[in-house]
């Protein structure tokens, strides 16, 4: 009967896992999202944590999601509601149906549903369907408990251990839906295990016992799945995630430069994993160092800094608060570093596991006085990696610490990315003081675009004291003398202001558009997405999406004044909004804010702006 099945081609699907904390949701999800981009899929992820670090089993505050967007060419966003969801217990099923589209096809763990799950999950009767309003001829309702059980019933693996095998059930289901290759699969696990070789082989048993019921019972469904990749670019790609692009831009930017790289930083969501990946990585010339605070993190960069290294410290807003004072420190010495800034929901410690862009006055202002550093945002998990690299350059080649924004949603998420040529990549020069100055230089002396030259320790007769008390503009001493101060604070601006930096791009109906979208960061596949549904139902819409924030793109104002009507569309209440207000005369746009610690919802987006252009 399975090979009647017709094999429909789709160009694209939004595929939700979800279960408790410990049912292997994320690697569910990884593992899927890897295949997909594998086979040249177009992928979009979104992990969704809970806040809490370990919730009582069941409940609905412990629910971890999961959610991939497949397309057969671009996707921008993990898509605001799924047509596959995957709800491994009562919990995950009452929390998780909201994002769920009318027509979804549902996955449960019938094994999950007993009446004591049920209460935790706060329901009222035994007919939870019916209860959520669901049609059941859309839910595939399996025993996985109980079929994982006698699948492994020979390995002489414990019940725990079993256990813990029930994602790759619902993984194998959901390949058999998608017509996915499990070879790929197996290879993945296979390398992933390759240490325990015994867990891989009960997890790839269990994968086929989920593509096997699938393709005996069919599983309420009339039709398996293809998307087929419309556009290839020929090259090496790998599944990556936010965090790890961005660990690799800072590795390649180092490598450019000719420098060892080192990262000072304390643990903290959701940064963690860029400490966790950059200590993988010793043989590249890597120095990590988990310090006792943030302030130690970013002290400790610093003085890697003085050293000639090109130094990190990674954090989230929290962390920003803490290290202040030695960003403002390497303000004034003019040393390179960057400060990567992993924001999340806030204030105080807010929503730890959640996504905002709700940093950005604090990091162009954050500091006691006049303090500017560059301030860069990226755009995607894959665009992570080139924002680490060109904010790596700017603070090597302009003696600057910069400030480098990305988010959960971004750290977290990840995309197909397709490995670079590092052979093509931007020179990085950071200003070495030239041998001929030896005996005429002082700390303060500045190349032609007033950066100031850097010294590293170790060269003979360039020996100098740097330090967080005003210095002579001539002589580097310690100086109070007023005219002097304000000479440094507007060479420090200007050397700021001399940044060059790409112009801001428009895209969409560029020449006439009703309407320009603004934003920044992250957001940047949801208004991207929003504006190509607009443009497909007649109107005529742009947008200009900012990841160079400080200093501006030189056409900036230019831009914002060409259209009839603006919006600018962030996480936060207004951020971005109020520095353009302050950097360009008389901009008044128009705003869309969100402060819910979850991405844009594409449909509201559309909604909204539809409203403006009125």
């Amino acid at each position: 009967m399975a090979e009647q099945l017709e094999v429909k081609e789709l160009d694209q699907v939004v595929v939700r896992f979800s279960g408790d904390s410990g049912d292997g949701m994320q690697l569910a999800g990884n593992i899927f999202s890897t295949v997909s981009a594998t086979v040249g899929n177009s992928i979009s992820t979104f992990p969704d944590y809970p806040a809490d670090i370990r919730a009582p089993q069941g409940s609905l505050t412990g629910v971890s999601g999961f959610q991939v967007h497949i397309g057969a060419s671009q996707v921008y966003t993990p898509g605001d509601e799924c047509d596959v969801l995957v709800a491994m217990n009562a919990a995950a099923l009452k929390t998780q149906y909201r994002y769920a589209k009318p027509n979804a096809t549902i996955i449960i763990d019938t094994d999950s549903f007993a009446e004591s799950d049920l209460k935790k999950a706060a329901f009222e009767t035994q007919d939870y369907l019916g209860e959520m309003g669901i049609d059941p001829d859309r839910v595939i309702q399996c025993p996985i408990t109980t079929i994982v059980k006698e699948a492994l019933a020979d390995t002489g693996m414990d019940n725990k251990a079993m256990l813990k095998c029930r994602n790759m059930f619902a993984l194998g289901l959901v390949c058999w839906l998608f017509s996915r290759d499990l070879d790929l699969v197996a290879n993945f696990l296979r390398e992933k295990f390759a240490k325990k070789p015994a867990i891989a082989e009960a997890n790839i048993k269990v994968i086929q016992a989920g593509y096997d019921y699938g393709h005996n019972t069919h599983s309420s469904a009339t039709n398996v799945y293809r998307i087929e990749s419309k556009e290839k670019t020929p090259g090496r790609y790998m599944d990556i995630t936010g965090n790890k692009a961005t660990a690799y831009g800072f590795i390649a930017a180092a490598e450019k430069a000719g420098l060892k790289l080192y990262l000072g930083s304390y643990p903290i969501t959701p940064a963690t994993d860029v400490l966790h990946e950059l200590s993988k990585h010793k043989s590249l010339g890597v120095t990590t160092v988990q310090c006792e605070d943030e302030i130690a993190g970013c002290a400790s960069s610093l003085g890697a800094a003085f050293a000639g290294a090109l130094a990190v410290t990674s954090t989230s807003g929290p962390g920003i608060c803490l290290k202040s004072e030695a960003m403002n420190l390497a303000v004034i010495m003019e040393l390179p570093l960057v400060v990567l800034d992993v924001q999340r929901g806030g204030p105080a410690t807010g929503l730890p596991t959640k996504s905002e862009q709700t940093d950005l006055l604090q990091v162009l202002f954050g500091r006691n006085g006049e303090s500017p550093m560059p301030v860069l945002a990226a755009t995607s998990p894959t665009d992570c990696f080139d924002a680490a690299f060109q904010a790596s350059k700017i603070a090597l080649e302009h003696m600057t610490p910069v400030c480098l924004l990305t988010d959960a949603y971004v750290a977290n998420g990840s995309g197909a990315f397709k490995l670079p040529d590092l052979a093509k990549m931007d020179a990085i020069n950071p200003p070495y003081v030239p041998e001929e100055l030896k005996g005429k230089w002082t700390p303060y002396m500045r190349a032609e675009n007033g950066t100031r030259y850097w010294a590293v320790p170790g060269r003979q007769g360039f020996e100098h004291i740097l330090g967080g008390l005003e210095k002579d503009d001539k002589t580097g001493a310690i100086s109070t003398n007023p005219e002097n101060h304000d000479l440094m604070t507007r060479k420090r601006q200007a050397k700021i202001n001399n940044i060059q930096v790409p112009d801001l791009e428009v895209v969409g109906d560029v020449d006439d558009a009703q309407l320009l979208i603004v934003g920044f960061g992250g957001t940047y596949g949801h208004l991207h997405a929003a504006m190509d549904e607009m443009r497909a139902a007649g109107k005529k819409v742009a947008l200009a999406h900012f990841k160079f924030i400080n200093p501006l793109p030189k056409n900036t104002a230019e831009v914002l004044k060409k259209y009839p009507k603006v919006v600018v569309a962030e996480q936060n209440m207004g951020q971005l909004a109020g520095w353009l207000r302050m950097k360009v005369d008389n901009f008044v746009p128009a705003q869309y804010n969100e402060v819910k610690g979850q991405p844009f919802k594409v449909n509201e987006l559309v909604a909204a702006f539809n409203k403006i252009i009125g």
